[in-house]
């Protein structure tokens, strides 16, 4: 139980005062909670990126797998074109933890090419998911009047083209079938 919650079934249980303060304040919170995940995978994303600059595949890899739970999170509270968003954000962020996880395999395996089955596998993992992230993306009108969530439905479309090239790089240069 949270410590509002404690706090509204404690001392001011019965008191009409005490019930409408806490009517008030839980649905404020519920809110805040959306914008606080909101930023958690805000925060995921830039941990990637610190990850992937310091050579760090595997934390990369780990760090998206969690923003992609977030995002399927965040998909659950929301419908309409939210739900979509957060679905191909999460279908995004899984094709990224795949490659990254590629690139980790890769590494350990000492970098000889071509690259080992499981490196393979999980490109392919990391391609079908990046499909299934613009089918998502391709299958979500543009909503009249613009939701707040459209603005990052293009910058998804853009960033699913750009993972695109970079999974079919890596399946060029690690030599996969």
């Amino acid at each position: 139980m949270s410590p509002l919650a404690e706090w509204c079934s404690g001392r001011w249980q019965g008191l009409l005062g005490g019930v409408l303060l806490c009517l008030t304040l839980i649905p404020a919170m519920l809110s805040a909670q959306v914008i606080g995940d909101d930023a958690e995978m805000a925060r995921l994303r830039m941990k990637d990126e610190e990850a992937m600059a310091n050579d760090d595949p595997d934390g990369a890899a780990m760090t998206m797998g969690r923003a992609a739970v977030m995002a399927a999170q965040l998909a659950k509270k929301r419908d309409g074109f939210g739900r979509q968003v957060y679905k191909a954000n999460a279908a995004l962020f899984r094709s990224q933890e795949h490659a990254y996880r590629a690139m980790a395999l890769f590494q350990r395996a000492g970098g000889q090419l071509p690259a080992s089955s499981g490196v393979c596998g999980s490109l392919t993992l990391a391609h079908g998911s990046l499909e299934q992230a613009a089918e998502l993306v391709s299958d979500s009108p543009i909503p009249t009047p613009p939701d707040p969530l459209t603005a990052d439905a293009a910058r998804l479309r853009e960033s699913a083209d750009n993972w695109s090239t970079v999974i079919e790089s890596m399946i060029d240069e690690y030599q996969c079938p």
